[in-house]
């Protein structure tokens, strides 16, 4: 088109250029208060502004409201929330920003979850050195628990999970801290199961142990659990060969065991909170089906494996029957059970402390080592080493507060 004269200016037939807005973050902090976020979305609607993404965080009274937007003058954003700073008292901050919202990070995102029994600024310090040290990036940091622990969960963007895992379970080790990484992503708030070992995880002691106490061969009983823990014996061989001392002991013994039964702290509140999240419960046992069924009925436990013992005319004849529950017999049963509940076994999760339970911990979606031994904790991918069994919640992201107001109103 030919150029033309209009009023002594050169016009080119075309509309003159007009740069298209950058997208904008406005960010609002200060005092919470009830209808803020309400009323900085009815200004940006006013001057047309498109929401590209919104993040908030409230921590002790105070407030973080971040909105990245789009298509709006960032003179007319700011005179739409001017009278909003005046009015609530809070400060409102409008930049451009080359971001317009959050896209996928190489190696996704991952969780981690920090458990202490004190986590002071020094520890934090060396959790966040461990994520840069990972190439990650830390997006968010929650408090999922502030008694009788502390937890703390980061959502970590960009690292390499195996490189996080090492540099995690390095300070983890250094700091005498429970550090768990996982990834992070939609599974978590699908339904789980969850599968839990008994002796010494969901109970304090060993089944088997107060049967020798009251057969008095508890001293015998003893010397065969430790030459299978010195590898001179397998399970099966030391589980049958302490069984059959156990040869004429009255049957009635084995509701007088189960009434003593102390169970590990926290393990009611962990049964009660993950039926309530309508989570499949299992416990797997090498003890005695006779023992543990009865006390996975009280607490609402909904799947069970264990050995049975043999019992006639009222005594135990020192045999087993059935199949034995074995370290590939408590990784079958994980199988199993997650199959009769139609989960896949990425969405499992094993608590065991015992060298018989590696095989389920390997098998699970996410294995947890609940004050193991150093070659089950090397062998799980989170270990915790508190005697609160409920602290496995924050390891699904259930924070405190929500387990305690449940608990208050019943839900």
């Amino acid at each position: 088109m030919a150029k033309q004269q209009r009023h002594g200016l050169e016009w080119s037939g075309y509309p003159p250029r007009v740069p298209a807005p950058s997208p904008l973050l406005v960010t609002v902090s200060g005092t919470d208060q009830a209808g803020i976020a309400a009323e900085l979305f009815r200004a940006l609607a006013g001057c047309t502004a498109q929401v590209l993404d919104v993040e908030q965080v409230h921590i002790l009274g105070r407030l973080l409201l971040a909105v990245v937007t789009d298509g709006a003058d960032p003179a007319d954003v700011q005179s739409a929330v001017a009278p909003l700073a005046a009015l609530r008292g809070v400060t409102i901050d409008v930049e451009p920003t080359t971001v317009r919202t959050a896209v996928p990070t190489a190696g996704g995102r991952q969780l981690v979850t920090v458990l202490g029994r004190a986590l002071d600024a020094a520890t934090l310090a060396e959790v966040a050195a461990a994520v840069a040290a990972a190439a990650g990036n830390i997006e968010r940091i929650v408090q999922l628990a502030s008694t009788p622990v502390l937890s703390y969960e980061l959502l970590v963007a960009g690292a390499d999970p195996s490189g996080l895992r090492r540099q995690a379970g390095a300070v983890a080790a250094r700091l005498g801290i429970d550090v768990a990484v996982q990834p992070a992503g939609l599974h978590r708030r699908a339904r789980h199961l969850i599968v839990l070992d008994v002796d010494s995880t969901l109970i304090r002691g060993e089944v088997v142990d107060l049967l020798a106490e009251r057969a008095g061969c508890a001293g015998e009983v003893a010397a065969i659990t430790a030459a299978a823990m010195a590898g001179e014996l397998d399970f099966e061989q030391a589980l049958r060969q302490r069984v059959s001392l156990l040869a004429g002991l009255d049957a009635a013994v084995l509701d007088d065991v189960r009434r003593s039964l102390v169970l590990t702290p926290g393990a009611r509140t962990l049964v009660r909170t993950l039926n309530r999240l309508n989570y499949e419960t299992a416990i797997v046992s090498g003890g005695f089906l006779q023992i543990i069924e009865p006390v996975a009925a009280e607490l609402g436990i909904g799947h069970v494996a264990a050995n049975s013992l043999q019992v006639e005319a009222g005594r135990l004849t020192g045999q087993l029957v059935g199949p034995i529950i074995d370290r590939a017999g408590k990784a079958a049963a994980l199988r199993r059970f997650a199959a009769e509940a139609n989960i896949p076994t990425a969405r499992t999760v094993a608590v065991g402390d015992g060298a018989n339970d590696i095989d389920m911990l390997s098998q699970a979606g996410l294995g947890i080592a609940f004050n193991a031994k150093a070659v089950v904790r090397d062998a799980a991918d989170a270990a915790v080493n508190v005697p609160y069994l409920d602290t496995i919640l924050y390891l699904l992201g259930v924070p405190r507060a929500e387990i305690e107001a449940a608990d208050v109103t019943g839900g």
